[in-house]
Order: C-alpha cells, then sequence, then structure tokens
C-alpha cells in the first residue's frame, strides 16, 4: 500500500495561520457581547485573579529576603549578560539573599542557576506565553509558580523582593522596571535598591530620561537618583548591600 506523504507547511503558511488566529481573536474582541456573558465573565475572572494571588502568597509567604533579576528570555547561554547574571545571582546568595526570576529562559534561567551554585533559593514566577517562556531546570522544587495574569506577577515581585536587578531586556524588562520606580516615586511602596546592569546598553534610555522626561519637567532631578547603572557583579552586589547594611530588611508593603 503507497503511503501519503504529509504535506509540511511552509514559514509563510505557517505564519498565515498565525495571522488568522490573531484576526479571529480581534473579531471576537471586537463583537458585541450580551450583558449576561459580560457580567458572567467578568465575575469567574474575579475568581480566577484571587486564586492566584492566594496561591502566590501561600507559596512565597516563607521565602524569607530575597533579590529579583530580570532581562531577557531571549539571551543565550554563550551571551556576556547571561554569564554575568550568573555571577550576581551566586554573588546574591553568598550575602543571604535568595534569587527571584520569571522562570524562563535567558537571563532568568542565568539567575536561577546562579542561584543553585551558590546554594541559595531559586524562585521562578512563571508565566503562560504563547512564546519563549517555558520554566528552566534551576528552579527549586515547590517555588515554581505559574500566573496567567502579568499584573498578578508583578505584585510578586514587588512585595517579596528587597531589591531588583535589571539586566538588558526588552518590553517586558522595561515593565517590570517602570513599575518598580513608578511604585517608589509615589510612595506607594518603600525605597528598595534597582541595580541596571550595563552602562553601554542602558545608556539611550538613560539620555532619555535627562534630556527628554527631566528636561520638559516630566520627573524630577531626585528620581534619577532611584536607580544605580553598573557594570560588574561585585558593583551591584555592593549597592544592594550597602543599602541593607544600613537600612532593615523587611517586605516592602
Amino acid at each position: 500500500m503507497k503511503k501519503i506523504k504529509r504535506h509540511s507547511k511552509t514559514k509563510q503558511e505557517a505564519q498565515s495561520d498565525d495571522i488568522s488566529v490573531e484576526d479571529r481573536r480581534l473579531h471576537e474582541s471586537f463583537r458585541q457581547k450580551t450583558w449576561d456573558e459580560t457580567v458572567t465573565k467578568d465575575s469567574w475572572m474575579v475568581f480566577k485573579v484571587m486564586a492566584e494571588f492566594v496561591d502566590g502568597y501561600e507559596k512565597m509567604a516563607k521565602i524569607g529576603p530575597c533579590v529579583s533579576i530580570f532581562g531577557s528570555a531571549r539571551l543565550k547561554e554563550d551571551d556576556p549578560y547571561y554569564k554575568l547574571a550568573i555571577e550576581i545571582a551566586e554573588k546574591i546568595t553568598d550575602i543571604g539573599f535568595g534569587v527571584i526570576t520569571g522562570g524562563g529562559p535567558g537571563i532568568m534561567e542565568a539567575g536561577n542557576r546562579g542561584a543553585r551554585a551558590g546554594n541559595g533559593k531559586s524562585i521562578g514566577l512563571n508565566i503562560d506565553l504563547p512564546f519563549e517562556q517555558h520554566y528552566n531546570p534551576y528552579i527549586d522544587k515547590g517555588y515554581n509558580i505559574n500566573f496567567d495574569y502579568f499584573f498578578v506577577r508583578k505584585v510578586m515581585f514587588v512585595k517579596y523582593s528587597q531589591g531588583f536587578i535589571v539586566m538588558p531586556g526588552g518590553f517586558g524588562t522595561l515593565d517590570e522596571v517602570s513599575e518598580a520606580l513608578t511604585l517608589i516615586q509615589t510612595n506607594k511602596i518603600a525605597r528598595f535598591p534597582i541595580v541596571m546592569v550595563g552602562t553601554k546598553f542602558w545608556s539611550g534610555l538613560l539620555d532619555w530620561f535627562k534630556d527628554t522626561l527631566l528636561e520638559n519637567g516630566l520627573i524630577n532631578a531626585s528620581d534619577l537618583e532611584l536607580f544605580r547603572v553598573v557594570d560588574t557583579a561585585d558593583e551591584a552586589v555592593a549597592h544592594i548591600k550597602a543599602f541593607y547594611d544600613k537600612y532593615s530588611v523587611s517586605v516592602n508593603f
């Protein structure tokens, strides 16, 4: 009996399927929904959000002082920033902190890997995404926590972190550091150390802060003191340590 040869999709056909899925999602979002549909969906969403908060609080409540490490999921093992993130995480554990990451590949994996190498706590706050995100193998058993909602996940980062290490990254990394800076600037949470690693990488953003935001009176000069920019693991860890040599460690709210 002659085998039927299956037709494998070309890259163009796969992209076309993705576009079709996106089109269907957009059409569905713009479809006029009945009042009952809206109320039912929103009500069930409230319970789902509550469940994520409760699960996160229960699992994170006993982790002790931790520092979060953010950065791109796309950086590979041979990237200098990946290697630097491992070194930073390991040194963070040497001064008594655990490490929290987004739980995925790239810089997140490097952070958990460094924490594991330093025998410190290694926590991953994962998010369900259509691409990029899958959990890395360096997260402690019981501390690979999955989320559907970005905002719930961000609450966990801020509530249970005593500092942020911000490695090079894209929109997600910018979102996380902007959230922390906004909460500190508006006195919604107590100040904690934010360290941005990579002077060359962050220079364009920092110039925009100074030449556009500050120049137009959209931020204050003191807001530029809410973070520190460094290039080495020793500098990053020293800033965290100096802050907590001066102030006691506590949860953020």
